[in-house]
């Protein structure tokens, strides 16, 4: 994963001394993700050793996106505030400790708290990235393309999380895979003081809106796991509480002199551009991963590591996308970028769309390489669109909008799709969300 990283960004960042500097945060957003994913193939193995059923399994799954998403925009104001660099140190130190906690988690109840402690220090350290980063490249133009580069980081930290837990649950334990963000956590705190930028000493700080703070975190837990919850039941409270506490973190931002989310903020077709389809690559790609390992597994009756080696064709599509990408946003707009990459990801999920419980691997191929080679395209055009002309003392808001879109994007519409029926009709109604919003974008 870091090597990827390293070759992304000799395209993305000039100078010897960016280009280190952009291999390490860019590791930092992969890893994130990765540990997002660090559990979802051997899930099974975890239940059985802790004798957990379905639903806390479902808990388990979503606790580190739970407080993930629900602290993004705190930890984006926090950035702003405080600054990238201290920022980023503390949620790596946090992620670090909790990773390192894991592995040694004598039950269910203890490893699902530190799924949650690790998602809360990802909300620090993801948006505290992204700050670095303007930091480490103010032109506007390297981190134009910088960020067409970022916008695939997020994707290739799933597709790595999902290839390695099959095999490492196979061969060793899933416990190892909690190894990966303790390593990656010390060797960026190690290397930090010599490969990025510090703070810079601040006039003024934005002041922190904690009542709005305390209303977005708790509407987005409550949302996010009453949509969890659709599937075992007793969903319908936490979601209906969610979405009234949202609405008076909506009511509280109209009023508030120094809000958490300046609602002006959102306004504007390319950002709105660049969220949406950000939350529609992210929750097309999770939908398609749900749906075929449990097809893989239930009705094919495939190994984990045999599951994960049906993603191969995927992660070679997502990284030569992530590849052409950055030139490509730099050549026609990341506009069009955009809108092209939603298109090829909606004929991707189209060729997908006869998947039942008798569909064999081979005609699923390329769906597989379709999807994935479009979403790396939207992601990286969305990301340029997301944090276009974003003033540096909103860039950690910036960067907590982006990857709130990101975490509630699975959360959503994988909820959504699921409502539809069977796996290819929910695999097709996410191509027509995906081709619509490419045409709006064409028209944007």
């Amino acid at each position: 994963m870091a090597s990827t990283t390293t070759t992304a960004a000799s395209t993305a960042a000039s100078g010897p001394r960016t280009g280190p500097g952009f291999a390490l945060l860019g590791t930092v957003q992969a890893t994130l993700i990765f540990t997002l994913m660090a559990i979802s193939v051997p899930l099974p193995d975890i239940g059985r050793e802790f004798g957990a059923d379905h639903s806390r399994l479902v808990l388990l799954n979503a606790a580190y996106g739970l407080s993930f998403a629900a602290l993004l925009l705190l930890g984006g104001r926090l950035t702003d505030r405080y600054g990238g660099r201290r920022i980023l140190t503390v949620g790596l130190v946090v992620l670090g400790l909790a990773s390192a906690a894991a592995p040694i988690a004598p039950g269910y109840t203890a490893l699902l708290l530190l799924r949650f402690v690790q998602g809360a220090a990802a909300a620090l350290a993801a948006p505290a990235g992204m700050a670095v980063l303007k930091a480490l490249l103010p032109g506007p133009e390297a981190y134009g393309r910088a960020m067409a580069t970022w916008g695939g980081l997020s994707v290739l930290g799933a597709t790595t999380g999902n290839l390695a837990s099959g095999a490492v649950a196979s061969w060793l334990s899933w416990r190892w895979m909690f190894a990966v963000p303790v390593i990656v956590a010390a060797t960026v705190l190690a290397l930090a003081p010599r490969l990025l930028p510090a703070d810079r000493p601040r006039e003024q700080r934005p002041a922190l809106d904690l009542p709005g703070a305390v209303l977005a975190t708790a509407g987005t837990v409550l949302v996010s796991y009453g949509l969890v919850l659709t599937e075992t039941g007793g969903w319908a409270l936490p979601l209906a509480l969610g979405l009234l506490l949202l609405a008076a973190f909506v009511l509280r931002e109209r009023r508030a002199a120094q809000p958490l989310l300046p609602l002006g903020f959102l306004r504007g077709g390319r950002r709105l551009l660049g969220l949406a389809a950000t939350m529609l690559s992210a929750g097309g790609t999770a939908t398609l991963f749900l749906l075929l390992t449990l097809h893989l597994q239930q009705d094919l009756g495939w190994t984990p590591l045999a599951t994960s080696g049906a993603f191969l064709p995927y992660a070679a599509a997502l990284l030569v996308g992530g590849r052409v990408a950055g030139p490509l946003v730099g050549r026609f707009g990341p506009k069009a970028v955009t809108a092209a990459g939603l298109a090829t990801g909606a004929a991707g999920l189209l060729a997908l769309a006869h998947l039942d419980a008798g569909s064999t691997y081979l005609p699923l191929v390329p769906g597989l390489v379709l999807l994935p080679f479009g979403a790396a395209l939207a992601f990286a055009g969305a990301a340029v669109l997301a944090t276009d002309g974003v003033p540096e003392e909103q860039i950690g808001l910036a960067g907590g909008v982006l990857n709130t879109a990101m975490e509630l994007g699975p959360t959503v519409l994988l909820t959504a799709l699921l409502t539809v029926g069977a796996d290819g009709a929910a695999l097709a109604a996410a191509g027509a969300l995906f081709a619509l919003t490419a045409l709006a974008g064409t028209r944007t």
